[in-house]
């Protein structure tokens, strides 16, 4: 007799929500747009955040006023992170049970160290970096996520991957049974479906003084995500053609561009700026390339982000930026500085061959939506019911 789905209606799912409270990039976005396309795919559904603090975030704010949303923290006080790091690894999987927790559902990389035999479980792991470039973390760093990490992935029910690349990496590195693996394609915030019209356009470029002609590299400047590929090819591109970086610019590695910035006397060719979230779909609508030439990725959501809004992509090889972008980006070897260069001139000089991978990016990251999300992530939990 085959095996029947489990219902949906009047399941509790309990979800690792501290980096939805506690981070406004990378695993906090990707939290949150878990926590929005799950509870509204699925209202009859319980979403349970456990947190080991609360904080006020006017992005999931809006989230836990709905009905079958709410927020768990622990009874400790102010400022004892040890403590809640403790309650977040050892003590928390008891009030799982008390909680009547179906699922528990790790949305960043990690599961509890007690969690096994509590409740069936499903880890996503984004990527492993920290073992694929190890020269970007600290030795005690890489150590602590290379235990958390390896263990959430062999104790859980199920592991959902970002990405085929990911998946591969936790077979080769950490030995799971591909088996195990769902690989789940997180889709898009859904500021990005809303329209975008010319007078924010306006606005925008006044606000920021934003030249007519730019190309757009969104993420923080640090050495893994390899800002200085498109720094060293602006001198080669048409001199009204300028860089914008938006993402947090600190460190060695963002020292080291700008002292490459002023060595080529770029200094009025390339902007920096920091920009609330509501403005990245108009500020991608505006630019003419987006750039995103990372040594390595889980997956590459920017290149979605400026896919979707029908910006075509210079990406680079060598990890799964591919599977992000299909036919709407142009991929060059991350330290191929002539092939940026040709690959940036040609979009920016043949609009006929601008608007067609423009128009091929669009329908590739078709694939890459909220409703394939909600219906694949419920269909690992049905996998993971069943074991």
């Amino acid at each position: 007799m085959a095996k029947k789905n489990i219902a949906t209606s009047g399941l509790i799912i309990g979800v690792d929500a501290k980096r939805a409270v506690l981070n406004n990039t990378g695993l906090g976005n990707f939290s949150r747009y878990y926590i929005n396309i799950m509870s509204m795919a699925y209202p009859t559904t319980q979403f349970r955040l456990y947190s080991p603090e609360a904080k006020e975030n006017d992005r999931l704010s809006p989230l836990l006023a709905r009905e079958n949303v709410s927020l768990i923290t622990p009874s400790l006080r102010p400022g004892c992170g040890l403590t809640r790091a403790w309650w977040r690894s050892i003590d928390m999987p008891v009030m799982l049970g008390k909680d009547g927790i179906a699922l528990y559902h790790g949305l960043s990389n990690e599961l509890p160290l007690t969690i096994k035999g509590v409740c069936p479980t499903v880890v996503t792991i984004h990527d492993l970096i920290y073992r694929l470039v190890p020269e970007n973390y600290n030795a005690i760093d890489r150590r602590l996520y290379d235990f958390k990490y390896r263990r959430s992935a062999r104790i859980a029910t199920r592991v959902a991957a970002i990405s085929e690349r990911t998946k591969a990496n936790l077979v080769e590195l950490y030995g799971i049974d591909p088996a195990k693996i769902d690989v789940i394609y997180q889709g898009i915030d859904p500021i990005f479906s809303l329209a975008v019209d010319s007078q924010k356009r306006i606005e925008l470029r006044q606000k920021y003084k934003l030249p007519e002609r730019f190309i757009l590299a969104v993420g923080t400047v640090e050495r893994r995500k390899n800002l200085l590929l498109a720094v060293n090819a602006m001198p080669q591109l048409p001199a009204d053609v300028k860089l914008v970086v938006v993402g947090r610019m600190q460190g060695d590695y963002a020292n080291e561009v700008k002292n490459r910035i002023a060595s080529l006397g770029l200094a009025d060719r390339v902007m920096h700026l920091q920009v609330p979230f509501t403005e990245l779909p108009t500020l991608y609508s505006m630019a003419d390339i987006a750039s995103y030439t990372s040594r390595y990725e889980g997956f590459g959501l920017p290149i979605v982000e400026a896919l979707t809004m029908n910006t075509p992509v210079i990406a680079a090889t060598g990890s799964c930026l591919e599977e992000a972008g299909g036919e709407g980006a142009i991929y060059v070897d991350p330290d191929d500085v002539a092939a940026y260069s040709q690959a940036a001139n040609h979009l920016l000089e043949d609009l006929v061959f601008h608007d067609k991978i423009a128009r091929l990016g669009k329908r590739h990251v078709a694939r890459f939506s909220a409703d394939n999300f909600a219906k694949a992530t419920m269909a690992c939990y049905q996998k993971a019911f069943l074991l």
